[in-house]
């Protein structure tokens, strides 16, 4: 480095490399500048001012300056290297792969220049060159344990695990026999449990074990180790001694259900009653095996300390046994019993001890949620009542009263309610964060954002929230938004979400390095597992479907503004057309390149004397406008559908979605893959029904091929169609009848029938209609002493009204439907229920409509008053307890 210069420009050089990695970059710049005057053509120099400059985010600088100086010094392998790191730096790392390669060339045996190669083949999973490149390293550096570690991963990672333990076998017979010393005592055990991991996967258990039991004792983390052995333990069949540690590691941590499920695998049904008896997991875990009166009995003793205590939690603790047929009429009448009992003797049944008078209302709370759980909301709310008039200070019965009304369609009141849980505790984030949701879900996004930020850092706007990457609220307001038509903002939402998990994608680079000196291989492993698996996660699965639905909704209705835009174009010449084409991205070059000045400059100058961060730049586009500008919405809607089928391979939704686009897209191949695919994972499904139907019928209107691509594609289409069994020997109208009289008691089922039929045969439309509203909401038939609730779901019940209006476009009969659904779901807003908060003289609709929160909810039941400092106080002023 710095070769071709004097010593005293030569030293010079060396401390702009020394300022730049300590982070002096003015010392550094003044050093760069003070070899220019002399030497203004040197490459290297040029090259080094332009990476300091990148990082005091001066880039169109900092990119200009190094290409200039490698224009000047093709062969100088420090010129490639840094305009490798400024690629890396922009996240361009294949075009980095490529300038550390050119650099390479020049210079095969640059250490440092190898080491940041194979870090980013890691973070983009080229694992051959990765074992190529550590290799190399090992062979340059074998007295360096982070070369002999990192060969090791690279060919474990790339599914060669019997050559990784050869290489640490090797590794270790470098070492003395006295090794590790003191301070390395924890790394060393860290890599010889990932060599024994290592052992495990390849099948050579006696081995592994063997090799844990003549290096446990340079094992610093002893319940790591008794992990690895009692897992070894029982793969190769010694169950008792298997057994006999999970007890051991019981004896530790008597909570931990992993111990019991092993301990159950080794030695049956274990009864650990009284050896834990303390332990709450030990009380818990039977009850998802129990049945009847061994359930019940076992369900009391687990329930009635809770519920003496006051636990919150509890009807979650117990939630997923509703999932088991018959145990939630066990537990409904034990909930009954208790709080008869409660209230007859102020004691538990067959107890003389009297209860404190919290377990009644604890009582209560269980029972409204139970109800919610079941769908009896009418039940659900007089409970909750209750419990409120038994003991109004407590802050969980307003929360559950909240989601009991949005489980019923009352959005507005929920979210009124869940407001006044958060003034009740206005420093609690998690009661705070559940209203912002609640009036999301009503489409009150002004309060909502205003409520959110009452948390956020010195009050600041979303974009705190943003920083935080607080996806829910994201992606809640940006279903909010598409509800509302407000695409551009819904977009800018959703594509937040995924910028997220782009960022915590490039957060993974830094841990390639760090990994390896501290020898965390284990935990570097499955970091690396759960990030190639990062986007099969809800959250973008959510993001991406609804960025998906916007653009197709765009493609639908295109924006006025482009609509408009065309027609004009439409008026000009050809050449007209191309001048004013020109001038526009002339335009758009100039004002982003006065944009990124500007930000560069404010950027540079608004650290001030105190050392105070520069202010963030404005966000350009705070409504989404310009997202709704782009030529093609469907390339756009197909980027993201590529990411949910190679993540969400096993999601209905996600080839539902890539129908409609490629629908739209004229790619009828594409299309009926994705109908396949629909028909592989449910072919009963209604929305499977209504692809496949909808697929030929539009395939049959389509015109006669006439291009040799054509041909083929209608050949497979037919060569296709008699192998689906939905349609063998069948027309699209009698594959309809077919479907629908096999599922006749389903209303989804019966409405997909329905829209099918219409759409094949226009002229059905009353017929389809009829089929519809022919539907009865038969009773679910239950154990309780309450009886049967009907089986229609409200989503479904609405999904239903917007197909009548929509698609049959029949008001009459959509008006029916609605009247009818507003007796079974009586809270709903949407259906105008009796009780809902829709209806003046409801009990709900307290306050008068307020045009901050939203359009699909008439009645708003929150005035900004409710953000005051203090609160709604005045409701407890006349409160006795």
């Amino acid at each position: 480095m710095g070769a071709s210069l004097p010593q005293k420009e030569a030293n010079l050089f060396k401390l702009i490399v020394k300022s730049y990695e300590t982070k002096q970059y003015k010392k550094g710049l003044k050093a760069a500048d003070s070899i220019l005057k002399k030497f203004p053509e040197h490459g290297e120099t040029l090259s080094m001012k332009g990476l300091t400059l990148n990082c005091m985010d001066r880039k169109s600088e900092a990119y200009e300056l190094v290409r200039q100086g490698l224009k000047n010094d093709l062969k100088s392998h420090v010129c490639w290297h840094v305009y490798g790191l400024l690629y890396r730096s922009d996240r361009e790392y294949r075009e980095a792969i490529k300038c550390y390669r050119n650099a390479l060339r020049i210079d095969p045996d640059n250490i440092e220049i190898l080491r940041d190669l194979s870090l980013l083949q890691a973070q983009m999973r080229d694992l051959t060159g990765f074992v190529e490149t550590r290799q190399q390293l090992l062979t340059l550096k074998p007295n360096h344990r982070m070369n002999w570690i990192g060969f090791a991963v690279s060919q474990h990672l790339n599914s060669n695990s019997s050559k990784a333990i050869d290489i640490l076998e090797a590794y270790e017979g470098t070492l003395e026999d006295d090794y590790p010393p003191e301070n390395e005592r924890c790394e060393h055990g860290e890599m010889l449990l990932y060599k024994i991991s290592l052992m495990e996967e390849c099948g050579f258990l006696e081995r592994a074990l063997e090799e844990l039991y003549k290096k446990e004792s340079k094992i610093l983390d002893k319940l790591a180790c008794r992990e690895q052995e009692v897992s070894l333990l029982v793969k190769l069949g010694r169950l008792e001694e298997g057994g006999k540690l999970y007890r051991l590691l019981l004896s530790m941590n008597p909570d931990n259900y992993s111990y019991y499920e092993g301990l159950q695998k080794c030695a049956g049904l274990y009864r650990a009653d009284e050896q834990f008896a303390w332990s709450s997991a030990v009380k818990r875990i039977p009850l998802d095996f129990l049945q009847g009166d061994k359930l019940r009995e076992a369900a009391i003793n687990y329930i009635r300390p809770l519920l003496t205590k006051g636990v919150p939690s509890l009807f979650s603790d117990l939630s997923p046994l509703y999932d088991h047929p018959g145990k939630a009429d066990i537990l409904e009448q034990l909930f009954l019993e208790l709080e008869h009992s409660i209230t007859a003797t102020k004691g538990y049944p067959g107890r003389e001890e009297k209860e404190p008078p919290s377990t009644l209302m604890w009582t209560l709370f269980l029972l409204a949620q139970h109800y919610d759980r079941r769908g009896q909301f009418d039940v659900a709310l007089s409970k909750i009542d209750e419990a409120i008039k038994h003991t109004p200070t407590v802050i969980d019965l307003y929360s559950v009263k909240s989601r009991i009304l949005k489980h019923a369609g009352d959005l507005t009141a929920a979210a009124a309610l869940a407001d006044e849980a958060r003034c009740m505790d206005l420093a609690d984030r998690y009661i705070n964060s559940e209203c912002v949701k609640r009036m999301l879900q009503a489409d009150q996004v002004i309060l909502a954002e205003k409520t959110a930020v009452l948390f956020t850092k010195d009050g600041d706007q979303h974009n705190n929230l943003h920083d935080m990457q607080c996806m829910w609220y994201e992606l809640a307001s940006g279903e909010s938004y598409f509800r509302q038509g407000d695409l551009g903002r819904a977009l800018k939402k959703f594509l937040a979400v995924e910028k997220h998990y782009a960022d915590i994608t490039e957060d993974q680079f830094d841990f390639h390095s760090y990994c390896f000196r501290k020898m965390t291989l284990r935990a570097y492993v499955e970091m690396l597992k759960f990030q190639d698996r990062l986007h099969s996660y809800p959250y973008f699965h959510k993001a991406a479907a609804g960025a998906i639905r916007c653009y197709i909704k765009l493609f639908d209705s295109p924006s006025k503004s482009a609509t408009e835009e065309d027609d004009e174009m439409s008026e000009l010449l050809p050449s007209q057309k191309k001048k004013l084409r020109q001038k526009q991205r002339k335009a758009e070059a100039r004002a982003k390149k006065e944009a990124e000045v500007k930000f560069e400059e404010s950027s540079s100058t608004s650290v001030s004397k105190s050392g105070k961060k520069p202010v963030k730049p404005v966000d350009p586009d705070p409504h989404g406008e310009k997202l709704l500008q782009v030529e093609d919405p469907l390339s756009e809607a197909t980027k993201y559908l590529k990411l949910l089928q190679r993540n969400s391979p096993n999601s209905l939704e996600t080839h539902i979605l890539s129908f409609e686009v490629n629908m739209r897209k004229r790619k009828t191949l594409l299309a009926f893959q994705a109908v396949k695919q629909l028909l592989r994972l449910d072919a009963e499904s209604p929305d499977t029904h209504r692809c496949l139907l909808r697929f030929f019928h539009e395939v049959s209107s389509m015109a006669a091929p006439a291009t040799d691509s054509e041909k083929l594609i209608w050949t497979v289409l037919e060569a296709e169609r008699p192998e689906i069994s939905q349609l063998h020997e069948k027309s699209l109208l009698e594959a309809n009848e077919s479907f629908l009289d096999k599922h006749k008691d389903s209303l989804m089922h019966r409405a997909a029938a329905a829209e099918m039929l219409y759409v094949l045969e226009p002229s059905n439309k009353g017929m389809a209609v009829t089929l519809i509203e022919d539907s009865s909401n038969n009773l679910v038939q239950r154990n309780g002493p309450l009886g049967s609730v009907g089986e229609w779901k409200l989503k479904d019940c609405i999904a239903v009204h917007k197909l009548l209006s929509s698609v049959v476009v029949d008001l009459d009969a959509a008006s029916r439907w609605k009247v009818r659904c507003a007796e079974y779901f009586r809270y709903s807003t949407y259906f105008e229920g009796s009780c809902s908060s829709a209806v003046p003289n409801s009990s709900y609709n307290q306050i008068s409509s307020n045009p901050e929160n939203g359009v699909n909810h008439p009645a708003g039941d929150i005035s900004m008053d409710s953000l005051a400092p203090n609160g709604k106080l005045e409701a407890f002023k006349d409160l006795s307890i």
